[in-house]
Formats: structure tokens, sequence, C-alpha cells
């Protein structure tokens, strides 16, 4: 099958860059999927140790990919600890 494909990016060599584009969007949403499920509070992937890991998270604690005008840095704890 790939010699197919090789054989046809060869015969049609403007296929090449949608092949890139492609491969490439699909690497990119692989990695931001397990950037999601590593990395965001909501997901528990050891319930009987930690139940509840949004409370772990500290105030100061960026987990977002992209905030705007938020300084992470200078926040405080509002609330109290469970």
């Amino acid at each position: 099958m790939l010699a197919t494909v090789v054989k046809q990016l060869k015969s049609h060599p403007a296929l090449i860059p949608l092949f890139i584009f492609i491969g490439g969007g699909a690497t990119m949403s692989v990695l931001y999927l397990g950037r999601l499920a590593l990395k965001n509070p909501a997901v528990s992937w050891d319930p009987k140790n930690n139940p509840e890991p949004w409370n772990r998270i500290q105030p100061n604690q960026q987990y977002k990919l992209f905030s705007m005008n938020m300084d992470y840095s200078k926040l405080k704890k509002n609330g109290p600890d469970f």
C-alpha cells in the first residue's frame, strides 16, 4: 500500500503538500489530545489515590495552554484548604 502511495506521489507531485499538511495536522491533534489527557485537572487517571485532582492545583499554577491577560504568578488563594 505504501508503494502505491509513493508511486502516486511521484506521478502527481502536487499531492506532496497535501500529505505534509494532513500528516502535520494529525500529529498536532494527537499531541494536543495527549496534553489534555495528562495536564488537565478534570482528568483523573488514579481515582483511588487522587479522586479530586482539581483540588491539588496551586493558585499560581497555569494549566491552560494559552491565556491572554492573566499573570498566574500574582494570584493568591481565596478559598479554604480541603
